[in-house]
């Protein structure tokens, strides 16, 4: 069997082990067993229980985010781009719970270097939303969009509902991935058609 065909059987187990159990409580003995080959062939082509969590964090945020992307039409309204990434996104978490659940929980909760592959990929879509929310607020809803500031506490705001929203989302079977996004497109969409309407809230002072 070719390496690279053997070396993803390894990955497919790891990420279902580390997803379900975690990395403390995943076993070697298991993670082989599951992709049917030998504990020492797994140390052999990915040499430690660290480096092999480590594969799978980059593996699952690479394929994440190549959803997202590929998922968004450049040739459509921006509006609906901005919808499409949604449902690309819940979409992927949906349709890999095991991957999500390394990313957005035990990733994070293992230290460095795992929470700062995670951070890394958080930032690149974070970015990619910043730009889907500016143009779709000037497509949309006319003027010159939001500031640099607001643009960015925007699409940080949103991609912290996703990943909330995904992870609820992930643990009711009867939330389907596109009434996820909906639900969030509707809330981020009310409050942008707002803040370019000059509609804004401000804190009472004192």
């Amino acid at each position: 069997m070719p390496r690279a065909v053997r070396e993803r059987q390894m990955l497919d187990a790891a990420v279902q082990i580390f997803g379900r159990r975690g990395y403390r409580a995943a076993s070697m003995d298991e993670i082989a067993e599951l992709a049917g080959v030998s504990k020492p062939l797994v140390y052999l082509y990915l040499n430690s229980k660290e480096s092999l969590f480590t594969a799978c964090i980059r593996r699952e945020a690479e394929a994440l985010s190549a959803a997202v992307r590929e998922g968004v039409d450049l040739s459509l309204p921006a509006d609906r781009r901005l919808w499409e990434g949604l449902r690309a996104f819940f979409t992927h978490t949906a349709e890999h719970p095991d991957g999500w659940a390394i990313l957005h929980r035990h990733a994070r909760t293992r230290g460095e270097p795992s929470a700062a592959e995670v951070e890394a990929l958080r930032a690149e879509i974070t970015a990619f939303v910043a730009e889907l929310i500016r143009a779709a607020a000037r497509e949309a809803h006319g003027g010159p969009g939001p500031s640099v500031r607001e643009m960015e506490g925007l699409a940080q705001a949103l991609v912290g509902a996703a990943e909330s929203l995904a992870a609820w989302a992930n643990t009711d079977g009867a939330v389907a991935a596109k009434d996820a996004a909906a639900t969030l497109m509707n809330f981020a969409w009310a409050g942008l058609g707002n803040l370019m309407a000059g509609r804004t809230w401000s804190p009472p002072q004192g």
